[in-house]
């Protein structure tokens, strides 16, 4: 895999079919070891006030985060081992509020070691400005 798949690949359609992922609306564009880009629509993803829940901008972090950790683990699989990554610990600021149009998020690695990744998420509108900011490490993890 490259670092950035632009075509998604990492995931069928089936695998993602009754996740969060479809029911948040979130889209994947880039998914690697080093970085993963994606959007959200904030509607549908709204607080009663109107507002982006923020909720939902964690799990558009802890998404792209994961997804990325997750190309990070299965890169380092070694014979015949299957991995993955799971999060172990998320913190988000909220900076602004949203009440319309997608939001952007892209998880950047701070450490990739072999039990655990890193990563700081920037989730900004559609005007490019700053509307949180996240935390995420994951533990990578031998599935059996």
């Amino acid at each position: 895999m490259t670092d950035t798949d632009e075509n998604n690949t990492i995931y069928t359609p089936e695998e993602l079919a009754r996740t969060l992922i479809v029911r948040l609306g979130i889209e994947l564009d880039q998914i690697g070891a080093e970085r993963a880009t994606g959007r959200m629509p904030v509607a549908g993803n709204t607080q009663p006030a109107g507002l982006l829940h923020g909720g939902a901008s964690a799990a558009l972090a802890e998404t792209l985060a994961s997804v990325a950790a997750h190309a990070h683990a299965t890169a380092g699989a070694t014979g015949g081992q299957s991995r993955s990554a799971a999060g172990v610990d998320l913190n988000i600021t909220h900076h602004r509020a949203v009440r319309s149009g997608w939001v952007h998020g892209k998880a950047q690695a701070l450490y990739l070691g072999g039990r655990t990744a890193s990563y700081d998420v920037v989730i900004t509108d559609d005007d490019g400005a700053r509307v949180a900011t996240a935390r995420l490490t994951c533990q990578l993890i031998t599935i059996r």
